[in-house]
C-alpha cells in the first residue's frame, strides 16, 4: 500500500533522516534546557529588587537574549558558520548543526524561563530567606521546584520550535527530514517524498506536545 501512495520514497533513507533529525532536536533541547535555564535565572536574580541585583550584568544578559532572539534562524546559521566550522569542523551534518540550533533556541527559552520565575508568590521567596535559607537553596529548593511546570511547558514549546529549525538546517546540509524534503522531494520534483517527510515530522511535533503536556500536567501541583 505505501508504495502505490509514495512510489519514490525511499524508507531506508526516510529512517536515516527521521534518526537525524530526531539527534538533533534531542541534543539541542537539552543543551537548550541547561543554557537556557542558566540565563533565564541571571536575567531574573540580576534584575531590580532580586537577590542578585545587578543592573549592568543585567544589560548585558538581556541585550544577548534579545539580539539572537531576535536574528532569523536562517541567518544565524549563515553568520554562525566560522564558529560552528571552529567547533565541530565542518558546516555538513547533523552535528554541525547544533550551535546555530542551541544559540538560536537558548534565549527564546531564557525569556520563558524569567516570565515564569516572576510569577512566584514573592512571599514564599521571602517566608523561605526569613527561615535562614541561603540564596542556593532559594534557587534549587524554591525557584527551579515551583517554577518547574512553566518550565517543562516553556521547553515544550521550544521543543517544536527547535524540529522546524532542524528543517530549516537541512536546507544547508545539516540532513534530516528537512534536508531529505527539500533535496530529494522538491528539488527532483517528488510530491510524495516531500508530503512523507512532512507527515513524520508532524509526528514526532505531536509526539513532544503530547509528553510535555502529560510532564506539566503530572508536576503542577495546584
Amino acid at each position: 500500500m505505501a508504495e502505490i501512495f509514495f512510489p519514490n520514497v525511499n524508507w531506508d533513507r526516510l529512517w536515516d533522516a527521521t534518526v537525524e533529525t530526531l539527534y538533533m532536536t534531542g541534543m539541542s533541547v537539552v543543551f537548550t534546557f541547561l543554557f537556557g535555564t542558566i540565563l533565564g535565572l541571571v536575567l531574573f536574580l540580576t534584575s531590580k529588587d532580586n537577590m542578585w541585583e545587578n543592573r549592568i550584568i543585567h544589560g548585558i544578559t538581556a541585550a544577548f537574549v534579545n539580539i539572537f532572539r531576535s536574528i532569523p534562524f536562517i541567518i544565524l546559521i549563515v553568520l554562525l558558520i566560522p564558529f560552528t566550522r571552529a567547533i565541530v569542523g565542518s558546516m555538513l551534518g547533523p552535528s554541525a548543526a547544533l550551535p546555530a540550533l542551541i544559540i538560536g533556541a537558548a534565549p527564546f527559552y531564557a525569556r520563558m524561563v524569567e516570565i515564569a520565575l516572576r510569577e512566584i508568590d514573592k512571599g514564599v521567596i521571602e517566608a523561605s530567606r526569613s527561615m535562614g535559607a541561603s540564596n542556593k537553596e532559594i534557587i534549587f529548593k524554591v525557584l527551579l521546584p515551583e517554577s518547574m511546570p512553566a518550565l517543562v511547558s516553556g521547553i515544550t514549546v521550544t521543543s517544536i520550535a527547535l524540529v522546524s529549525y532542524t528543517a530549516m538546517a537541512g536546507f544547508i546540509g545539516a540532513g534530516g527530514l528537512g534536508d531529505m524534503a527539500f533535496r530529494e522531494g522538491f528539488q527532483r520534483r517528488n510530491e510524495d517524498v516531500t508530503l512523507m517527510a512532512t507527515i513524520v515530522i508532524l509526528l514526532i511535533v505531536f509526539a513532544v506536545q503530547f509528553i510535555g503536556d502529560r510532564l506539566t500536567h503530572k508536576l503542577d501541583k495546584r
